[in-house]
């Protein structure tokens, strides 16, 4: 058990390792990649029914899922490949860096007073229309991007690579990714993307309960509180339309003293979402501490998600 438990485990704190110092793939990034393909396979696949939208998304992750298993029994009884290989995969799969630069570069543009500059940043972090947001709308934006998808980006691919090793890694990523591009409500996708969404909704109920108990332990990292996390958390967790991000977006704003939640704007579509927190509202300064808090959590992840693997060979 050794010869795959130790690589698998090793390769999981070298990816995450990787992620940390260099952040995504400049070129050719695998997942780009993905999307590419699935973008192709949506041209002959789409059809505005549920059936179609199913069948869509059970060939492309199972596709990751096949190439994950080749892969691990391929390295099975080669620890350094199976290190090597999961530590890419791991490195692929993660965007925990990724995101706090995104982050950082709206504050930079916030503190400057530069909002063109600010409104073209936010695509990189959320689905919101930029046009006419103002910069608090902004930083309450980025705070809420950051919270939800330290949970997507980070802890989740974790999560399943502790579990399932480099197929759960390549998977986890495919119905992410999948989620991202079809998922969402639209008059194209409302069917179509019925299945990726829902698979999306289970493949992170798990992760995103644990990033809110990370949240709660990691506050005093970024100088939050922890009872304030844990309290908004379970107070106001449920509020949120989507079952697991509004775990996350509580416990940070509870974490850091704020409020989030209000109305957002999706391609013309309005939502107005529920307060979370009882706090004041984010200002770019803000930013700041939810990166240092959300990078504190999918290390402390990384770190958990090693533990985990080694734990049979701990407790024999």
């Amino acid at each position: 058990m050794s010869g795959v438990t130790v690589p698998t485990a090793l390769g999981l704190v070298l990816g995450a390792a990787a992620d940390l110092l260099l952040g995504d793939p400049r070129r050719g990034h695998p997942v780009a990649g993905f999307g590419t393909a699935a973008l192709a396979l949506e041209r002959r696949t789409w059809r505005d029914s549920r059936a179609a939208g199913t069948a869509h998304v059970l060939v492309l992750t199972g596709a990751a899922a096949a190439l994950g298993t080749a892969l691990d029994r391929g390295t099975r009884r080669r620890p350094v490949a199976r290190t090597l290989v999961t530590a890419a995969a791991t490195w692929t799969v993660l965007g925990g860096t990724s995101l706090g630069r995104a982050a950082e570069t709206m504050q930079r543009a916030l503190t400057a007073g530069d909002l063109p500059a600010a409104r073209a940043a936010l695509p990189a972090l959320a689905g919101r229309d930029p046009r006419g947001l103002a910069e608090d709308d902004l930083a309450r934006a980025t705070v809420e991007s950051v919270a939800e998808n330290t949970s997507d980006a980070a802890v989740a691919p974790l999560f399943w690579g502790a579990v399932a090793g480099i197929p759960g890694l390549l998977t986890y990523r495919a119905v992410n990714t999948l989620d991202a591009m079809v998922g969402h409500r639209s008059p194209r996708y409302g069917r179509f993307g019925w299945a990726a969404a829902r698979l999306d909704d289970v493949a992170n109920w798990l992760p995103a309960r644990a990033t809110a108990v990370l949240t709660v332990a990691c506050a005093p990292l970024a100088g939050g509180s922890p009872r304030g996390a844990l309290r908004t958390w379970l107070r106001d967790g449920g509020a949120h339309p989507s079952p697991n991000s509004g775990r996350c977006e509580a416990a940070t704003a509870g974490a850091l003293g704020l409020r989030l939640g209000g109305r957002n704007v999706y391609g013309g579509r309005v939502e107005l979402r529920p307060a979370l927190g009882d706090g004041r509202p984010p200002t770019a300064g803000d930013i700041e501490h939810t990166v240092r808090l959300s990078r504190a959590v999918w290390i402390a992840a990384a770190v958990l998600a090693a533990t985990g693997r080694l734990a049979p060979l701990l407790r024999s």
